[in-house]
């Protein structure tokens, strides 16, 4: 309750600067691009790092400070304008790391490739990680820890091996995730099987790691 009383306060002081804005002749997008802008400017001067929504970035991406971390989420084509705009991509795209979409299955978290059509060595760097996301639509305390794992451990794999040491064909690892997620299971997290997508049952019994 507390946090839903926090949020609505946040939301609340935010309708109230739009609505000021407006008055003063702005229109919501106008507001909007004010807010950011000003945001950025009071984090800065504080010394954080700004780290924004790709929404920011696609409708006034030029305007961002130069310091910028550009968080893509909508779907692909993003964190390849953004690093060719000289700004840094953190990417998560939902059709591929949300866990809450529970059709995807692992293989496709770990054949996501953040740097798909970035070419150049130097705008490769901008790309700086990615993130796979967990939200609680879908899960309570009975089902998050299958609804995380063994995903995560395929995306996780994805960002930490060197492009030219990953697997083309995502079967070639699934013994090796199959061992972990039994290593999870003895330590007592209860990672899904792999044989179904999101956090599937096993098909039948047998060892978990023919699962």
């Amino acid at each position: 309750m507390r946090i839903t009383r926090k949020l609505f306060s946040h939301i609340h002081k935010i309708d109230t600067l739009i609505f000021r804005l407006k008055k003063q002749g702005m229109n919501a997008s106008q507001a909007y691009e004010y807010f950011v802008l000003r945001a950025q400017k009071i984090a800065l001067s504080h010394g954080y790092e700004c780290v924004n929504w790709e929404e920011t970035f696609n409708n006034f991406g030029d305007k961002l400070n130069r310091k910028t971390v550009v968080h893509n989420w909508l779907g692909g084509g993003v964190a390849k304008r953004v690093v060719a705009a000289g700004l840094r991509c953190i990417v998560s795209n939902q059709d591929k790391w949300y866990l809450d979409h529970l059709d995807t299955s692992w293989s496709e978290f770990y054949s996501n490739e953040p740097l798909t059509n970035i070419t150049n060595p130097k705008q490769q760097e901008l790309v700086i990680g990615g993130e796979v996301c967990m939200w609680g639509e879908t899960v309570d305390g009975s089902d998050i820890e299958q609804t995380i794992w063994p995903r995560a451990a395929a995306a996780a794999e994805r960002l930490w091996t060197p492009y030219d040491k990953l697997a083309k064909d995502p079967r070639q690892v699934t013994g090796r995730l199959a061992h972990f997620r039994c290593l999870l299971n003895q330590r007592g997290v209860a990672a899904a099987p792999l044989a179904a997508p999101g956090r599937g049952a096993p098909p039948e019994p047998g060892s978990c790691y023919m699962q």
